[in-house]
């Protein structure tokens, strides 16, 4: 005669944490894709015609104090022609800047942009609301 032993449930984990896993995979992916491509705080101006443009080969950023960066690193006037020189004119770039930086220097790197031969200028801005 057989006797009837009672199973007990196992609760298996390595399933529990191959799904933890692949979360927490999947939300550092999902948050490295919602940080920005630069570390700089800018309040961008407000346009009511600004439209969505697909991400620039090149973003300029133009920071309260004058200085203009390129990848993160502070350039000047001739190196930013002469980069842009070196990517040549179908390179798209975007000029992004605090609300309250200087006109003329928004100017300034417009004509250092064009001094390049580049015609695909964008300047970022938010939509007014």
């Amino acid at each position: 005669m057989r006797y009837i032993t009672e199973r007990r449930a196992r609760i298996e984990i390595i399933p529990m944490i191959d799904i933890m896993l692949f979360l927490l995979v999947f939300f550092a992916m999902l948050m490295l894709k919602m940080i920005p491509t630069s570390g700089q705080l800018t309040k961008l101006p407000t346009s009511s015609t600004a439209e969505a443009l697909p991400a620039p080969k090149l973003l300029v950023e133009l920071a309260i104090d004058g200085t203009i960066r390129v990848e993160r690193m502070p350039v000047s006037f001739g190196q930013l022609t002469d980069r842009l020189k070196v990517m040549g004119s179908k390179t798209a770039v975007t000029i992004s800047g605090d609300g309250s930086v200087d006109l003329q220097k928004v100017m300034k790197v417009l004509d250092a942009v064009r001094a390049a031969g580049v015609s695909q200028i964008a300047i970022a801005a938010r939509r007014a609301s």
